[in-house]
């Protein structure tokens, strides 16, 4: 082989490397952190009843599923927002609007994410509903499942903490523990693990409820709902600031996307164990 043929191989050989590698690089780009990035649609969120920020988040979609959701870096900057006295029980995000993709729904299912290494609750769960999904309320047994940062409440009787289900047991009827439909299993979710997390009674029992009943309302009027909710960690902590909730029905009348504060009235947390201290100058307010 003479040098020049040698020398022409080389470098034809070496443009076809430098362009995988650049195709690698630009792959890696848009699927880092889990998420396809829409920098197209950006959202500017003003935080009412708190510190006026505004923050520019991008739509995004997971690169692991169709069906869209929050993105890590949306995650990252609610673990980063502090709750001051005051302010509202809630957030929306995206002007209220939902980043589900709701054409996704296919299967009537829950995806139920795995726990992470600290045994938290870290990610989203997605659920898939339909009106068979609405649960009886008679069929509900004790829980005794302790998600991280977990105390029994001992406050003179007043209830400090809730086990707090992502997906709620009132829209989970017939769906299992692997998130399968069961037409023999007509309880909703209980006792899931991956399912619970320690969150504060005002939370779950006044703000929650508020989301979860939009969502009951819409299936019992025979639409189609997916309903993501995603508990958010700041760092190691062991219970959550917050959590996202999301929905959008296949039609489109049903869609919301906010985000509630993990916090009580006339209590104050250490997030890192859950310990909770009387401070009677916490207020939060709900409208």
């Amino acid at each position: 082989m003479s040098k020049k043929y040698r020398k022409r191989s080389r470098a034809k050989s070496g443009g076809i490397i430098g362009t995988i590698v650049l195709a690698i690089l630009l792959i890696a780009d848009l699927y880092s952190g889990g998420t396809v990035e829409q920098t197209g649609k950006k959202i500017v969120e003003n935080f009412s009843g708190q510190d006026k920020v505004s923050n520019v988040i991008n739509n995004a979609s997971t690169s692991s599923a169709s069906y869209g959701g929050l993105s890590k870096a949306d995650y990252d900057k609610l673990a980063k927002l502090n709750f001051k006295s005051g302010g509202r029980a809630y957030i929306t995000l995206n002007n209220d609007k939902s980043t589900l993709i709701k054409n996704a729904w296919k299967v009537n299912k829950v995806i139920y994410s795995n726990l992470d290494s600290l045994n938290r609750t870290s990610h989203s769960n997605t659920a898939f509903l339909e009106k068979r999904n609405v649960a009886n309320d008679s069929l509900r047994v004790r829980q005794f499942v302790e998600p991280t940062a977990w105390h029994y409440n001992r406050r003179n009787g007043v209830q400090i903490y809730n086990r707090g289900h992502l997906i709620a047991y009132s829209v989970s009827a017939g769906i299992d523990q692997n998130g399968h439909y069961n037409p023999a299993n007509q309880s909703g979710d209980q006792n899931n693990p991956k399912n619970l997390f320690t969150q504060s009674a005002f939370s779950n029992q006044k703000v929650q409820t508020i989301f979860e009943s939009k969502v009951r309302k819409a299936l019992r009027q025979n639409k189609r709902v997916i309903f993501q909710a995603t508990p958010i960690f700041r760092g190691k902590e062991l219970m959550a600031r917050g959590i996202n909730l999301q929905a959008i029905s296949t039609d489109g009348s049903l869609d919301f996307n906010v985000y509630l504060f993990n916090v009580q009235p006339g209590y104050v947390f250490d997030y890192n164990n859950g310990r909770a201290k009387v401070d009677r100058q916490m207020r939060v307010n709900l409208n």
